[in-house]
């Protein structure tokens, strides 16, 4: 069975979610290795979230608790936090619901900015690390590759994405209500992922022209080049952020690339040059200066916002200031996730009632088996009985067959097991509930 164990922006501090984002190794493999019992795990982690879908071995009595021993072990010994802190600030969910919960996340409908892109692309690459490690499943790979196909349909034929916007987007359209022209805005980015590169688009959108990029890892000239920006070193970052009037970081470092010493040493070149030309410091004549903070671990030190002239807006505050719901198009992605969740089930009741048909036929054939030889015994002349007896079960298997798996699609494979034991007494395993498991985590100890 599946098992999704969430905490997100709506469940847990940023503070929390920082503190998740930054695992000293892998949480998958963690997963994985905890009990034979674990078939597989997948990690979700961005700003917004992170959670951890687990594949659990149906029969194993207790599976949902052990899945989540497994997941709060892992996530204690990858990032330092133990379960107890993690209190309140969980939700687990089981069978059907956690397809119709990632096919939701990958569409954008669980992001603090409803709509937004950015998700499809994490949860792809969460599937590709997985793979990477070892740690991805059948059901796990089936489920993942549904999310993409869900996520696109929502994509075509609702207005969720147009009218989505972006954390990107939403920090600079607040930022917007302070800057009177952005083609006069000296801009400096800090960090060449994937969110930079959105940031780029969105800037230039804005009207924005002078844009520098600084890269702690030293990627800024290749990213530069690319996009047509001007590459920062290490060693002019701190009066490039001085003299800029917005500077945006969406880095993954783990430590700050940003901090009010950034500030005063830049401030400090800059005088230093000052008085050795004796002219007047440009810096003063800098109106108030943005930070805007998109990364996760926190790319900007707090104390940036103790800075004279310096406002910060970090993703808690964007949060706070996240539109609401388009209510129509979100109406009509919600539909078409939870068509493509019920599909997804479909698909895996299907699977589960298979032994049992498989147990019929099986029974059956040994029947007609065992009559056949009895009539090729009395001397079946050209073998028309055995061909008559074999079309007659092919014929009297039809329908048993088909009505197994319409049982099974709307959850009452159950009836069919119990039949097939009444009448035949052929005994198979049921299949795994597949009913709702959702509760918070504190309640599943």
């Amino acid at each position: 069975m599946l098992l999704c164990v969430s905490a997100s922006h709506k469940t847990a501090s940023f503070d929390l979610l920082e503190r998740l984002s930054v695992p000293a190794t892998p949480v998958a493999p963690l997963i994985a290795e905890h009990d034979e019992c674990v078939q597989g795990a997948v990690v979700v982690a961005t700003c917004n979230r992170f959670e951890a879908y687990v594949d659990m071995d149906e029969p194993v009595t207790a599976a949902v608790a052990l899945g989540i021993e497994a997941t709060l072990a892992a996530i204690e010994s990858a990032t330092g936090v133990p379960a107890g802190e993690l209190e309140g600030s969980y939700t687990v969910l089981g069978g059907s619901d956690v397809a119709e919960h990632l096919f939701s996340v990958a569409s954008g409908l669980e992001s603090v900015v409803v709509g937004e892109g950015e998700i499809a692309g994490q949860v792809r690459r969460a599937l590709n690390e997985s793979r990477q490690l070892g740690t991805t499943s059948a059901e796990l790979e089936r489920l993942f590759q549904r999310a993409s196909e869900a996520q696109r349909g929502v994509k075509n034929s609702t207005a969720i994405g147009r009218a989505g916007r972006s954390l990107v987007r939403l920090g600079l359209e607040l930022a917007d209500s302070r800057i009177t022209d952005w083609s006069t805005q000296r801009v400096l980015l800090v960090g060449t992922g994937a969110y930079a590169a959105a940031t780029v688009a969105a800037l230039r959108d804005q009207g924005a022209e002078d844009i520098s990029v600084y890269s702690p890892s030293g990627r800024a000239a290749k990213f530069s080049a690319k996009h047509g920006l001007r590459a920062i070193s290490a060693e002019t970052f701190p009066s490039v952020v001085a003299h800029s009037d917005l500077v945006i970081t969406c880095t993954t470092s783990e430590n700050h690339v940003l901090s009010a010493a950034t500030f005063a040493a830049g401030r400090g070149a800059f005088e230093a040059a000052v008085d050795e030309a004796a002219g007047v410091c440009p810096v003063d004549h800098i109106a108030r200066r943005l930070v805007i903070d998109l990364g996760l671990p926190r790319n900007v030190d707090p104390d940036v916002a103790t800075v004279p002239g310096v406002d910060l807006l970090d993703l808690e505050t964007i949060r706070l200031h996240a539109p609401l719901e388009e209510l129509q198009a979100t109406d009509a992605a919600r539909d078409l996730v939870r068509d493509a969740a019920r599909r997804f089930a479909s698909v895996g009741e299907r699977k589960n009632i298979t032994p049992a048909v498989v147990a019929l036929r099986a029974h059956v054939f040994g029947v007609l088996d065992a009559e056949v030889a009895r009539v090729r015994a009395r001397g079946d002349e050209g073998g028309q009985t055995e061909q008559a007896l074999r079309h007659l079960v092919g014929v009297l298997l039809h329908t048993p067959t088909t009505r197994a798996h319409e049982l099974a699609e709307t959850g009452r494979a159950d009836e069919y097991i119990d039949a097939l034991s009444a009448l035949f007494g052929i005994e198979v395993a049921e299949p795994a509930a597949s009913a709702p498991a959702r509760r918070d985590i504190a309640d599943a100890g």
